[in-house]
């Protein structure tokens, strides 16, 4: 796995690396693709220190086998790695053995499991004794830098908001997710993916900024180019929250370090026009779902194809390298997991149905966030782009400090 450049700073000089940062070219900078279900490099930055996530192993609907499979895959990549493991006790302890974890974990018992089926708001009243809350907790009490789960995403994001409580300036934080482009990177970053099915042009705003500030750490890219999806490109199109949204993200650029391209549409997201792409979560939601439905059809069409007749089984014969490519490039495995973002610690949602390759993707995006420090550096940016509108805004009600 490629080192990231460290191209956020903290709060205390989040302002002083903005003009540097301009001058360059942000494109020709990108990292290499995410690829994050694999073994990557102990010389990076994660290598300097101990890195301790705290895994919920109850939530997903393959059992704690699989999560704690995915464990043992990131584990084996990463000599860094340690972590605690959530969930009931006489369950887990001869998975961890079995797969030789025991040095490498710590157990918290926890009774009980959140299901795919219980309403958050049940979860936040009577959870206390669940598996995600104690990975959760474990975050909030500084024991670990990142949670990760593959449990229900409302009662996850719940929790999340309770007990880490969100950032100064985020009304509703979002759900970041990779979707595979044509970029150098592989991918570009849309968001929100369903945190919340409503958002005003100032959530919009916010979702910019972090959104932008995750693509600068996570796909390498100095200055990420920002897109609000409508339903077409023309400035005139879109209701009047979007041409809002429009008209703050345009004047939050500049301070934001981030290059807005204005409106995009659907087929841009898997395009280069774009790097991040900004929605509601209603709509991202739905377009997450769609895009994964679309692909899963093609590749059933395509293997149809490729077995309907002797011709075409030699075809793919001749073919094989290149559809195993293409397979790896779309494969949402190695991109799994969702980042909330906007709350005062980092969690890390992976999919409910995922395998060991998927748990130890969204492992190895939460050790990679940890590593550089993301949570300090989004908290920064957010504070500069704060600042930056309430500079703003007295401008034009008039300085009182001046009457």
């Amino acid at each position: 796995m490629a080192r990231l450049p460290f191209l956020e700073r903290t709060a205390a000089d989040a302002r002083g690396d903005l003009t540097s940062s301009k001058q360059q070219n942000g494109r020709k900078t990108a990292a290499p693709a995410p690829d994050l279900s694999g073994a990557f490099s102990s010389d990076g930055p994660l290598s300097a220190q101990r890195l301790v996530i705290s895994v919920d192993a109850m939530g997903g609907d393959r059992g704690p086998a699989a999560v704690l499979d995915g464990v043992a895959l990131a584990a084996r990549g990463n000599p860094t790695l340690h972590f605690i493991i959530h969930g009931r006790e006489a369950e887990l302890v001869p998975l961890i053995a079995a797969r030789k974890l025991t040095d490498r974990v710590s157990l918290r018992h926890a009774d009980d499991v959140v299901t795919m089926h219980d309403k958050p708001s049940a979860v936040m009243r009577t959870g206390k004794a669940t598996s995600m809350w104690s990975t959760i907790e474990a975050v909030r009490e500084k024991e670990a830098l990142v949670a990760v789960s593959c449990g229900n995403t409302g009662a996850l994001m719940a929790l999340s908001m309770l007990r880490l409580r969100k950032m100064p300036g985020v009304d509703r934080p979002a759900i970041a997710s990779f979707w595979p482009s044509k970029n150098p990177s592989g991918y570009n970053v849309m968001l929100d993916m369903g945190a919340d099915v409503r958002a005003d042009a100032r959530d919009l705003l916010t979702y910019a900024v972090m959104g932008a500030a995750y693509a600068r750490n996570a796909l390498g890219l100095k200055t990420p180019r920002v897109g609000l999806l409508n339903v077409g490109t023309e400035e005139h199109k879109g209701n009047a929250e979007l041409k809002a949204a429009h008209e703050l993200i345009t004047q939050a650029a500049q301070n934001g370090d981030f290059a807005f391209v204005g409106f995009v549409e659907g087929n841009d997201l898997p395009g280069t026009r774009v790097d991040v792409i900004v929605t509601d979560g209603f709509t991202g939601n739905v377009a997450l779902k769609t895009g994964e439905g679309t692909a899963k059809f093609a590749g059933e069409l395509m293997r149809e194809a490729f077995t309907s007749g002797i011709l075409a089984k030699l075809g793919a014969i001749l073919a094989m390298g290149a559809l195993k490519r293409l397979k790896a490039k779309i494969d949402p495995r190695r991109a799994n997991g969702g980042v909330f973002l906007g709350l005062n610690g980092t969690v890390v949602k992976s999919h409910g149905g995922a395998d060991a390759t998927g748990v130890a993707a969204a492992i190895e995006l939460a050790a990679r966030l940890a590593g550089l420090g993301f949570i300090d550096r989004l908290a920064a940016r957010l504070a500069l782009a704060s600042a930056s509108g309430q500079d703003a805004a007295s401008v034009e009600a008039g300085d009182e400090t001046q009457k």
